[in-house]
């Protein structure tokens, strides 16, 4: 077999070095290159050698290696770990709870058979007992866990991963969003770092930790599955947060336990799970827990603005139902409706009516209850806030001054 010519090697060469990476790596570590049987000529053979190792020195730089594919770091998940585990926490709560008789022994006809002998109508108080997890979000002990961990805790002890364990001072408690704050007593603790939300995805990587089922210091991984759920498609609408869902897996015990993100930084706060969900876990996201928490610190409590009214979104098949049972003529195909204003309330007040169609707030597009909801939480009680409806095909623009949320809301 006649040798190939100079020209016809290194076009070769350069299409094999195209046609991946892995190839030219291996062809890189084994050394030289192998010239035709019949090829003697030295020259031509180092030719070849400097040409493809000039080849695959530039494909070595362009081409990252496998574990550095988005990721510079093949182990960020132990990294994360390590940064962040010595500042999650077990929180070990207990409650007293008051029990009554059995309904069968309050029957009149077990009063005349046993008469004096018959037991106090109550019980001694029963003790129920509760562990989740929270994390330490600054050296001097301040402590941010769920509001179901610790609401009517009569003993709270919050225990470290190395060992010491602390009597714990609940500060303050929003069943609104499920944030409490616990405050322990101690100096240069291990902390957090917290991050953002702003630019999070369905895609990235999360990592949660936490104490699930009573084993403590778990890690779990996975990825954000979906972010701005609302509280009523989690299944618990009674609270005002738009959740992070993760398929990172979240049990009883992981709530109050930080969410990270692959640098190690809090981007949320576990704290629910649904039965049927098959893996499904939800966050509060950082921004919303930090800021009830610092309220929760400063004032022991929080006071979300209201406005008074109830709001549906609507849909071209709901636009004629709608129109038929509110007795009015629903103009859109689309938007927010307000289906009930409540008597005597800031929307009252300003003038908002039975049948307005929102379309924006303090200048910001709205398309539904959600995000009418996230533009009033974020508006000051007291203080102004415009609201632009639209109402029998005309724009009006009303100025509501939201009040505090009544406790009974």
């Amino acid at each position: 077999m006649g040798a190939f010519p100079k020209q016809s090697l290194l076009v070769a060469a350069a299409l094999a070095v195209g046609c991946g990476a892995g190839w030219a790596g291996h062809y890189y570590h084994s050394g030289t290159a192998t010239p035709g049987p019949e090829d003697s000529s030295e020259e031509a053979s180092q030719t070849v050698n400097t040409s493809l190792r000039s080849i695959i020195d530039q494909t070595a730089q362009a081409v990252p290696a496998p574990w550095a594919m988005g990721q510079s770091n093949h182990n960020f998940i132990a990294a994360a770990v390590e940064r962040v585990g010595p500042a999650v926490v077990r929180i070990d709560a207990e409650r007293s709870v008051s029990q009554a008789m059995p309904d069968a022994l309050q029957n009149p006809f077990f009063r005349r058979f046993f008469g004096e002998e018959m037991p106090d109508e109550s019980l001694p108080n029963r003790v129920e007992q509760g562990t989740g997890s929270g994390f330490i979000l600054n050296p001097d002990g301040r402590i941010m866990t769920n509001a179901h961990v610790v609401e009517g805790a009569s003993t709270v002890t919050v225990t470290l991963k190395d060992g010491r364990t602390f009597e714990g001072k609940v500060v303050g408690v929003d069943p609104v969003t499920d944030v409490a704050v616990v405050q322990i007593e101690s100096n240069d603790l291990p902390s957090v770092t917290l991050g953002s939300t702003e630019d999070l995805a369905p895609g990235q990587w999360a990592i949660a930790i936490g104490n699930p089922l009573g084993l403590d210091n778990t890690v779990t991984a996975g990825i954000i599955s979906a972010i701005d759920r609302s509280s009523n498609q989690v299944g618990i609408p009674d609270k005002r947060v738009q959740f992070i869902q993760t398929d990172a897996a979240i049990n009883p015990g992981n709530s109050g336990g930080p969410l990270l993100n692959d640098r190690g930084e809090v981007i949320g706060m576990n704290t629910a799970i649904r039965a049927n969900a098959q893996g499904l876990g939800f966050a509060i996201p950082i921004e919303t827990a930090k800021r009830i928490a610092d309220q929760l610190f400063t004032t022991g409590e929080v006071q979300h603005p209201f406005l008074g009214i109830q709001m549906v979104s609507l849909t071209p098949n709901m636009r004629n139902s709608l129109s038929e049972e509110l007795g009015i003529k629903v103009t859109q195909d689309t938007g927010v409706l307000i289906v009930r204003v409540m008597e005597g309330s800031p929307a009252e007040v300003a003038g908002m009516q039975r049948g307005d169609i929102i379309q924006s707030i303090k200048g910001k597009p709205v398309q539904s209850p959600v995000e009418v909801q996230a533009q009033v939480e974020k508006s000051q009680i007291g203080e102004p806030l415009e609201v632009v409806v639209l109402r029998e095909g005309k724009t009006e623009t009303l100025e509501v001054k939201p009040t505090a949320l009544p406790n009974d809301s």
